[in-house]
């Protein structure tokens, strides 16, 4: 009973997750002090091993599902390295913030200070600077003088 419980209750927190869904404006203060205890005390290795699931996750799509390719025992070993950091900063990291935040805000804001973890996450993996320099490579193919024209109409 108490492993269905806790399913249930984890489980609407891992789709949000999975999604990557925004967060909600109207978040609560329980839901903030968790969001906040998941960030600040969530490593960069932490980090790296939520990034590293949510890309192995977003390459399933088919979308770019055919530019990717993840072996099974690799998928797996992401899957199994994020439950642990799941379950870790949930039941000992942050579980009197996760606690306190289901009890009064319900199980979804535990999803949403997932998001925000994933959030700031995926900020750190776009700092890197091999990272950015790729990204900054799409200036290249862009009509600079077309978005200045409409950017000067604009204002």
């Amino acid at each position: 009973m108490r492993n269905r419980r806790t399913a249930t209750l984890l489980a609407p927190a891992l789709f949000t997750l999975m999604a990557v869904a925004p967060r909600p404006a109207s978040a609560g203060v329980y839901t903030d002090d968790l969001s906040k205890c998941l960030v600040s005390r969530t490593t960069s290795e932490q980090k790296a091993v939520l990034v590293n699931w949510m890309f192995s996750a977003m390459s399933l799509n088919p979308a770019v599902s055919r530019y990717v390719s993840i072996p099974a025992a690799q998928r797996k070993q992401f899957n199994i390295d994020m439950a642990q950091l799941f379950e870790t900063l949930l039941t000992v990291t942050c579980k009197k913030e996760m606690q306190a935040a289901v009890k009064y805000e319900g199980s979804g804001a535990v999803g949403a200070a997932f998001n925000m973890l994933g959030q700031v996450a995926g900020r750190e993996l776009f700092s890197n600077p091999e990272v950015a320099k790729g990204m900054a490579d799409l200036e290249q193919y862009m009509d600079q003088d077309k978005l200045k024209a409409v950017m000067s109409a604009a204002e």
